[in-house]
């Protein structure tokens, strides 16, 4: 069974959010010269690379409830400041799953695939909009 992480993700109000700001941190980086991989740098390396990268995703805190998940492809060192990072590759797609309240946390956890909500299927994403979604799950109505 794959390990994964999950991470809070602060400022962004909805799915479609994130993936345009994923985008444009990708534009950008690649404008410069650098690599054009959606990533995420953290400042501490998982320790447990190789579970990790069996299959494992990142599974995204949108305003309160876990919200969509990416696939983890590669973690990279990197040097920010003469500081050590961790760049977390990902995949470019967003597989939303079904939603879940959690509670705010710092950094990033692991989160084992048993704890990790179902993905959701195209027919469950089209009955509903995303924000009538979120807001059915924060009553508790789905």
């Amino acid at each position: 069974m794959a390990l994964n992480l999950i991470k809070l993700c602060v400022g962004v109000e909805t799915v479609q959010e994130l993936a345009d700001w994923q985008k444009k941190r990708s534009a950008q980086r690649k404008k410069s010269g650098g690599p054009g991989d959606i990533m995420h740098i953290t400042r501490m390396t998982p320790k447990r690379e190789e579970e990790l990268l069996k299959g494992g995703s990142i599974y995204w805190v949108v305003k309160g409830q876990i919200a969509v998940r990416q696939r983890l492809l590669e973690l990279w060192p990197v040097i920010r400041a003469g500081i050590p990072h961790c760049a977390l590759v990902l995949d470019p797609k967003l597989v939303a799953t079904e939603r879940r309240a959690h509670r705010a946390f710092q950094g990033w956890r692991y989160f084992d695939s048993k704890d990790a909500p179902r993905d959701l299927k195209a027919r469950d994403k089209a009955a509903l909009p995303e924000h009538l979604r979120a807001e059915l799950t924060q009553l508790g109505l789905l």
